[in-house]
């Protein structure tokens, strides 16, 4: 079996799932932390962006990220992918959302599905790292400022600068 054969058995994430312990804990032991995560992933698959706290959103987007790459490599058809999917996604419509909607999407991606933001905290109030878990491409305008637009930035500055040099000169050449 060569190389190329062997990728395709193997899963690979576009995301470092790391293996250190997260303090998740629920009141109704595992079953209920699971239960949490499945929720988590339901409602990132429907609503495409959901604010979280930061440690859920971080275990649940190697989740999500397994699910997709799973139905992308697989397709509908496969039975484990199947029952992956029925598993993690509690409302049954999302199913197809994922092969019919997310999966066409990201065939062409080279980057994560999922992208992560640290979101701004409440103050005052308690301390929890919040974070934005979205899915990419999603319909929702960006998070992130356009920082081409921004006049403080460095770039932006030597250009202002450089444009009124060759305005002074130009008026400078006219008087003359």
């Amino acid at each position: 079996m060569n190389q190329a054969d062997v990728t395709k058995l193997m899963s690979q994430l576009r995301i470092a799932v790391r293996p250190n312990q997260r303090n998740l804990k629920n009141a109704d032991g595992p079953e209920g932390r699971l239960l949490k995560l499945r929720k988590t992933i339901t409602a990132l698959m429907k609503h495409e962006r959901i604010e979280l706290c930061f440690n859920r959103a971080d275990e649940a987007r190697g989740y999500a990220e397994l699910l997709i790459s799973n139905a992308m490599r697989h397709g509908d058809r496969h039975k484990a992918t199947m029952e992956l999917a029925d598993y993690w996604l509690l409302e049954k419509q999302l199913v197809h959302k994922l092969f019919k909607v997310l999966v066409p999407r990201y065939e062409n991606y080279n980057v994560s599905y999922t992208r992560m933001y640290k979101a701004p905290r409440d103050y005052p109030g308690m301390y929890y790292r919040q974070s934005v878990l979205e899915l990419r491409g999603n319909p929702y305008p960006s998070l992130l400022m356009d920082q081409s637009q921004n006049r403080n930035l460095l770039h932006n500055v030597l250009l202002d600068e450089a444009r009124k040099e060759f305005r002074r000169k130009k008026l400078a050449d006219i008087v003359n």
